[in-house]
């Protein structure tokens, strides 16, 4: 049977970017602090035995509890996790962009000889969990440090999904018991994705690996191989076939495999046995292509031959590109030219129409970008 390695949240599993798309922590400028909780101290108090019955000993929860607290932005994100989902062509900008291609390359050049120890062991290609590194923490630069046991804690008090998140706190907790990590040092995003492939508890106790061989299966130092190892190790055991295609896109001389268009007009994709053991790690279509193209990119094959139509507005992407391009110019800071009007290009359209005497939409358009030219 399949096992995920992360639960979908709603919002996360599709198309809304989260720790699976390039970092496990806050957003910039959040902070994650304890607050006083005369309920969440109650339940806790409710817990420790819980904890016991499972196996953990009396020091190990004292241990891990020790510095932990209710976390009132957990809940927040919990509660606000937005309801936009974003193309797959703007997807697909941001997870699997020039900027991160060119440093995918870079990362399987300066690993290559622990990453190739690693595809021989386990039989995935190297590409693969480079592209999965490179999609869900930036290649480490974004692990998350979001303090895990006080963040599922805070899940599991809340009562929305109180048995998942309780099975998460006692998995943390085992893996504190086995001494692979600190209470300290066990840090991820807001909801327990934890390290440089965002291993949710559960998974680690199920798929982690300690392939460096010093007795401790760390996913989260700075040395990425137990997380590496980790990633092959999971999709060796969800079915990976070695040397199999995964996705390419279906063009003249292609074949085989099952024939999908995410998104009309745009690109159609083959794909392959192996797409569907990408999917266990993120049951997401989405997820699946982004991590198989940077791949296939990473490997040293070139972009999608087939554009993406315009979109709802009539824009393409080098319009959208355009369009930031001169507002950042005109002094509204669109936080670059990707050609994905996010949050940061909404507010910057915003106070461009605001200042202009324009109807205040945050809607990049055909006539917002001529009255810019």
């Amino acid at each position: 049977m399949m096992m995920n390695r992360r639960w979908t949240l709603a919002g996360m599993g599709a198309l809304g970017l989260s720790a699976c798309a390039g970092g496990g922590g806050a957003p910039a400028g959040a902070q994650y602090r304890a607050v006083p909780n005369a309920g969440f101290d109650a339940w806790l108090d409710g817990f420790r035995g819980r904890a016991a019955a499972n196996g953990l000993s009396q020091a190990t929860i004292d241990r891990a509890f020790r510095a932990a607290g209710y976390l009132p932005e957990v809940i927040e994100r919990d509660r606000n996790q937005t309801e936009f989902r974003r193309s797959l062509e703007d997807y697909l900008s941001l997870t699997a962009s020039d900027e991160k291609v060119a440093t995918g390359r870079q990362m399987l050049s300066r690993h290559n000889g622990v990453l190739s120890q690693i595809e021989s062991r386990y039989g995935v290609e190297k590409e693969i969990v480079v592209a999965i590194w490179g999609i869900e923490s930036q290649y480490g630069a974004r692990r998350g440090d979001v303090p895990v046991v006080s963040a599922v804690a805070t899940l599991a008090y809340d009562g929305r999904r109180r048995e998942l998140f309780e099975k998460q706190l006692i998995a943390a907790l085992k893996i504190l018991q086995a001494g692979d990590v600190s209470p300290e040092g066990m840090v991820g995003s807001w909801a327990g994705a934890m390290g440089h492939t965002q291993f949710i508890p559960t998974s680690y106790l199920a798929f982690a690996v300690d392939f460096t061989g010093d007795g401790r299966r760390d996913i989260w130092s700075d040395d990425p191989t137990d997380a590496l190892a980790s990633a092959a190790a999971y999709l060796d055991r969800n079915g990976w076939r070695f040397g199999q295609p995964w996705v390419v896109e279906a063009l003249p001389g292609t074949s085989g495999g099952t024939v999908i268009q995410p998104q009309s007009p745009g690109p159609q994709f083959r794909t392959y046995p192996n797409f569907g053991t990408i999917k266990t790690y993120n049951n997401s279509t989405s997820y699946a292509l982004a991590v198989g193209y940077l791949a296939n990119r990473i490997a040293g094959g070139g972009p999608l031959q087939t554009p993406f139509g315009p979109d709802a507005n009539g824009l393409t992407r080098a319009d959208r590109q355009e369009l930031q391009r001169r507002l950042t110019r005109a002094g509204y800071d669109t936080g670059g030219d990707d050609g994905v009007l996010g949050p940061k290009s909404q507010a910057a359209i915003s106070g461009y129409q605001r200042d202009n005497g324009l109807a205040v939409t945050g809607i990049g358009t055909i006539a917002l970008l001529q009255r810019l030219r």
